[in-house]
């Protein structure tokens, strides 16, 4: 007998709806919530909020004033 040993995974809560999750849509409990999870991800609704944008001149480091012009 050489058969191919399958690790199964341990059930864990769907992330979407909380129930059991299943071998074939893993982490998932159904093809469903993994459809409802990818729409999620596409329409943008997974964001890290950040900080306010900082204003790119300022990354700029100020030029330097030229000693010869005060002559």
């Amino acid at each position: 007998m050489s058969g191919k040993v399958i690790r199964l995974r341990q059930p864990r809560p769907c992330p979407i709806c909380g129930k059991p999750s299943t071998q074939a849509d893993h982490p998932f409990c159904s093809g469903r919530c993994a459809d409802i999870d990818l729409n999620r991800w596409l329409s943008g609704a997974y964001v890290i909020p950040a900080g306010p944008a900082e204003d790119a001149a300022e990354d700029v480091a100020a030029p330097t004033p030229d000693p010869d012009e005060d002559r």
